[in-house]
């Protein structure tokens, strides 16, 4: 690759070569480096355009302007190019001649010469997170009696009720979506992360519901959806279903104050513009497509009040479900997923079009388990664009999901480090990564846990830097730990006693095999099937049963289990006694490999091919609660050894509560 273009990928953070999965450099093509600084803004399409553009990057990092944004570890100071007047988030005003090392925590102001930038101080470390175990819920996977065609957060709150002594629950995301049909079925490609899915919203748990009379109660109790029954979840009958009951109800609702949150009064705006519009703003009317628009500011009607009414409600359950957590005496309560990227056509893209990658579709490169690579079809943030503007829009995304978490999982974490960008038409195979400031990311990220009094559980599978996992430990944040990938060098199962202690313990994820289903050999069978493997079938047959092998033979020398050929039932018992003998500080439990389900939730590569995120649970939730092996796994992890043993839990909230949002 030219050395000029491969100085001015550095510049700007684009990567020309990486370690790839089996820990091979691998070099990037030159199209793809060219197209990802393309969607940076910056020009490298000739020789002469890359000449230029590498002397505007050495142009701008010369003498000492300060960066537009400054993140600085609590109880560490730093130098400043001049004399400096800095104002506290609580309106102090301090006049200093370098960054001191007493600096409160929180979001400050700092002028120097002729520039005023964001000082942002955040903690070295959060706190230990308390030991405990609990369960892995799809939440779209669970019906009852009360839901309407799939799991919603009135199932939420009855499952942590009868969730047998549990102290924690871990969702699938519950971002919002856009209020048309049809509704995408994955929770991973969401239309905004900072507000919450209206599909969610269990409309008889509503106080307008409640109010109205029988006639008007009856009208909307027609309109419930009948329950999967083992048929895949019709997201837009739902859909349909809730947004005409909360249409029938509107009239109850009480006054909607349209200025209590201008940025939740934004999103309703993009809500009714999407219903009058159609889904993607960027097909809206000129005059549409920025949220600053004059025409947009002006709208202050009805159905904007709707859909802020709307936000309300969940907002309320979501209260809800966090109490009844803590009235379980849950350590550390509800925790919520949060996707790596929005749909470009959707709200957060609208409303923030400036700070992020609106070119760029976000991806993973090859690996063991998707051999094709992955595009996930989000975006992402422009890191230039967040230092630019002080990293609020992150911030403020961070702060409303921790107003009723009481944990976070960031999918893939890695993300806060290096995101993996594909350029349209490429192919996930042919993209490359984007770096971001790790110190700004992960410490934004502690500061707004740590106002919360939330956890904070990364995911760093697949290939991640040990940088990444570092960077966890070292702010006592969690990584994980998950059963088929926690190997030694040599490639073996790792012994129950050597897993890492800071870390949350899974036998599988949402994207990997169900126990059930890797014990059958399902995930061979359905990505042979669908052209998902890049081998033979043969030999990934003969993988798989070798892998089958040693996972049994690795439980056999633990003594979890016994006999020449034992049932799936005895084999998923004993993974799960052996995730109770780690040190790791959280274990959690899937429904789905309780319940022995063989179908995983999502495969990673396809879309229409597959059922994603659209297979319902067979049992409804009071079967669940009161399964056997439900029960039996429950009792495991109760009796894990040592400081989360019965009796010895801490102490704690369950929901969380923001004191800075």
């Amino acid at each position: 690759m030219d050395a000029d273009l491969v100085a001015l990928a550095e510049a700007h953070g684009v990567a020309t070569h990486y370690e790839n999965w089996q820990r091979r450099e691998t070099e990037v093509a030159a199209e793809s480096v060219i197209g990802v600084l393309g969607m940076l803004g910056v020009d490298a399409s000739t020789p002469q355009a890359v000449r230029e553009s590498l002397a505007a990057a050495r142009r701008r990092d010369v003498g000492d302007r300060l960066p537009g944004t400054i993140v600085l570890r609590e109880g560490a100071g730093g130098t400043l190019p001049a004399p400096a007047e800095i104002t506290l988030e609580d309106g102090a005003v301090r006049r200093v001649d370098r960054l001191p090392a007493d600096l409160p925590l929180g979001w400050h102001r700092l002028r120097c010469r002729d520039q005023e930038v964001t000082l942002v101080v955040v903690p070295a470390t959060l706190p230990e997170p308390p030991d405990a175990w609990g369960w892995m819920l799809q939440l779209y996977t669970l019906h009852s009696a009360g839901s309407w065609g799939m799991g919603d957060l009135g199932d939420l709150r009855d499952f942590v009720a009868g969730s047998a002594g549990a102290g924690l629950v871990l969702l699938n995301p519950l971002h919002a979506i856009t209020p048309t049909r049809p509704v995408p079925a994955s929770p991973y490609s969401p239309s905004s992360r900072r507000f919450a899915n209206l599909l969610y919203l269990r409309i008889t748990d509503t106080p307008e519901y409640r109010r109205a009379d029988a006639a008007l109660r009856a009208r909307v109790d027609a309109l419930r959806p009948e329950p999967p029954a083992g048929a895949l979840i019709d997201y837009d009958a739902v859909f349909a279903a809730k947004i005409a009951a909360c249409e029938l109800l509107w009239p109850l609702a009480g006054p909607v104050d349209l200025d209590r949150d201008p940025g939740l009064t934004d999103f309703a705006r993009f809500c009714v513009l999407a219903e009058e519009h159609g889904p993607d703003w960027r097909r809206w009317p000129d005059e549409s497509r920025r949220p600053d628009a004059p025409a947009v500011r002006a709208m202050r009607g009805d159905r904007v009040a709707f859909h802020v009414w709307i936000q309300e409600l969940l907002e309320q359950q979501f209260d809800t479900a966090g109490e009844a957590a803590r009235e379980q005496g849950m350590p550390v309560g509800i925790v919520y997923d949060l996707a790596v990227a929005v749909e470009p056509g959707g709200a957060d893209g609208w409303l923030l079009q400036d700070v992020l990658a609106m070119e760029a579709r976000t991806g993973a490169p090859p690996d063991a388990f998707n051999q094709l690579g992955q595009e996930w079809g989000g975006v992402a943030w422009r890191p230039d664009r967040l230092i630019e503007t002080g990293y609020a829009a992150y911030r403020d995304m961070l702060r409303r999901i921790f107003r009723y978490a009481g944990g976070l999982r960031v999918d893939h974490v890695a993300g806060l480090w290096r995101l993996w960008w594909v350029p349209a038409g490429l192919g996930p195979a042919k993209g490359t990564y984007v770096h971001y400031d790790p110190e700004a990311m992960l410490g934004i990220l502690a500061l707004e846990a740590y106002r919360a009094g939330a956890a904070v559980i990364g995911e760093d599978l697949g290939t991640v830097m040990p940088v990444v996992t570092e960077g966890l430990q070292r702010t006592n944040m969690l990584g994980s730990a998950v059963l088929w990938f926690t190997r030694d060098d040599e490639g073996g199962y790792r012994p129950s006693a050597d897993y890492p202690r800071n870390a949350l313990a899974s036998i599988s994820t949402h994207d990997l095999p169900t126990a059930a289903g890797f014990l059958a050999g399902e995930q061979v069978e359905v990505r042979a099937e669908l052209g998902q493997l890049t081998g033979t079938v043969e030999d990934e047959r003969a993988a798989w049963r070798k892998d089958r092998r040693e996972l049994l033979a690795h439980l056999r020398a633990e003594g979890l289990l016994t006999g020449p050929d034992p049932a799936a039932e005895d084999v998923v018992v004993a993974m799960h006694e052996f995730l109770a003998r780690t040190p790791c500080r959280l274990v959690t439990a899937s429904l789905h490999d309780v319940l022995l389900e063989r179908r995983q939730p999502n495969l990673p590569g396809t879309f229409e091919e597959y059922p994603n995120w659209r297979i319902p649970l067979g049992p409804d939730l009071a079967e669940v609660v009161a399964d056997p092996l439900f029960r039996k796994v429950a009792g495991i992890l109760s009796s894990r050894p040592g400081p989360i043993g019965n009796g010895q839990r801490a102490s704690g909230g369950g929901g969380g509560s923001s004191s800075s949002a």
